[in-house]
């Protein structure tokens, strides 16, 4: 049987339920709503009513259970309306929560972070894959892993990008630099409002000086080692009857090795 089997007795009815009667959807991924927005809709949700319909799913306690239309339920608690029309749909706790994510992503209500941590719950509860995420979803497998990457920022940082409203490059960006190093750079981003190109290149001057600060350092000792094993191993060519012209010349800080070893 299919993740999204329907019995037609109750797929597509529609009726008008207490809007009390409704639960929010636990897994629904959106959550943040901009309070302009909501507002503005809940005004014209006043003067128009509910154009359409919530789709919500019948629970076993007799409840309903919304699978979409959180921003318009908001609305209409926001301006006190007491009854609202549903689509019912017959869908288990799994499918309404592929099918919130889905309905978001397909009316692109949600940001990068929302979205990313609405796949990894869904892959965490139900075990999916990304493969089989990305079809359930209709993404390419590549974009369910790119979204996975952005939750590998701690949660103060994506907290921040949602803040500074970085977009999903900006956060990959981010997430190549060490730990350590990933805080100031985001608050350079956001404070000289840096864009997807300069964001990269930026993090890619700051990759560059930290290898640059990571090569080791050549002491003294180190390099009369490397010197003295050069020394031994001529000595034990020499020793062995192998043929060799060596040449060692020291100019401007440097010494020179040239070893002419015959053919035959």
């Amino acid at each position: 049987m299919g993740l999204f089997t329907k019995d037609k007795k109750i797929t597509g009815q529609v009726i008008t339920v207490n809007i009390r009667e409704i639960d929010l959807n636990p897994n629904q991924p959106r959550k943040y709503f901009d309070k302009a927005e909501l507002e503005s809709l809940a005004i014209s949700i006043k003067e128009n009513g509910l154009l359409q319909p919530l789709t919500v799913r019948k629970k076993s306690d007799d409840r309903y259970e919304l699978i979409a239309g959180e921003r318009r339920l908001r609305a209409c608690i926001l301006v006190g309306i007491n009854e609202v029309r549903v689509i019912i749909e017959d869908r288990n706790e799994e499918e309404s929560s592929v099918l919130a994510i889905i309905e978001n992503i397909q009316r692109c209500d949600l940001n990068c972070i929302e979205e990313a941590v609405a796949m990894q719950r869904l892959m965490n509860h139900y075990g999916y894959t990304q493969e089989e995420l990305a079809r359930k979803l209709g993404k390419a497998q590549s974009t369910i892993a790119n979204k996975i990457r952005l939750l590998k920022l701690s949660d103060k940082l994506l907290a921040k990008a949602l803040e500074y409203d970085l977009c999903e490059r900006q956060i990959r960006a981010l997430i190549r630099l060490p730990e350590e190093q990933r805080e100031k750079a985001e608050e350079h981003i956001y404070r000289y409002g840096l864009n997807v190109s300069e964001t990269e290149k930026y993090i890619d001057k700051l990759l560059v000086k930290k290898r640059k600060a990571d090569k080791p350092k050549w002491t003294f000792t180190a390099k009369r080692l490397y010197i003295n094993n050069i020394n031994r191993t001529l000595e034990t060519m020499k020793k062995s009857g192998i043929e060799f012209i060596s040449e060692k010349h020291e100019e401007n800080g440097y010494l020179e090795y040239i070893i002419r070893i015959p053919h035959d």
